[in-house]
């Protein structure tokens, strides 16, 4: 997964660095958490003080050892400080993650709504399936079925219309 930014600069080994430093994450068990935290920390500490990068790399961290409520300020100074693009979608979906998992999904799907209209890439379906796990907590299961479907129809070998038009009957009055 890249790591880069169109937020500011970073050279190619800090983000081969970072890189390697997730793909060891499921070698932490819980109980060692932290010791994976401070493996994030020394990479960002060697940014520049306001890159959006540190914060974002920092709240990333937290969330993948179960910290959403760490993570939350750190996705948010992530987006403050300017965080854009891929790394920008990501932190916004993940923003919205973690306030539903804190109790706020109205909050997620504000931040995630306006995403249905980003230009399209690779993130397209998780911001669905973000929003709509963030709807169901809000106890708006059709919309959230109908997003779903919606996101899976164009992966289907056959039967992709169909599941297109189910998924809008699904919210339409």
């Amino acid at each position: 997964m890249a790591h880069a930014c169109e937020s500011g600069p970073v050279n190619h080994d800090w983000e081969e660095r970072v890189t390697a430093a997730w793909a060891t994450l499921d070698r932490y068990p819980q109980a060692r958490a932290a010791d994976f935290r401070a493996v994030i920390d020394e990479l960002v500490a060697e940014l520049p003080g306001n890159s959006p990068l540190g914060p974002f790399e920092r709240a990333c961290a937290w969330d993948s050892t179960g910290h959403s409520d760490r993570a939350v300020p750190l996705y948010r100074e992530a987006l403050a400080l300017g965080l854009t693009g891929y790394q920008g979608r990501r932190a916004r979906i993940q923003l919205s993650s973690s306030l539903r998992n804190i109790g706020q999904a109205e909050e997620g799907v504000a931040l995630l709504t306006p995403e249905l209209d980003a230009p399209s890439d690779e993130l397209d379906d998780a911001v669905r399936a973000t929003l709509a796990l963030c709807l169901s907590s809000l106890g708006r299961d059709r919309e959230a079925l109908s997003l779903v479907l919606g996101a899976l129809a164009p992966h289907l070998p056959r039967y992709q219309r169909s599941m297109a038009n189910y998924a809008r009957a699904l919210v339409e009055s």
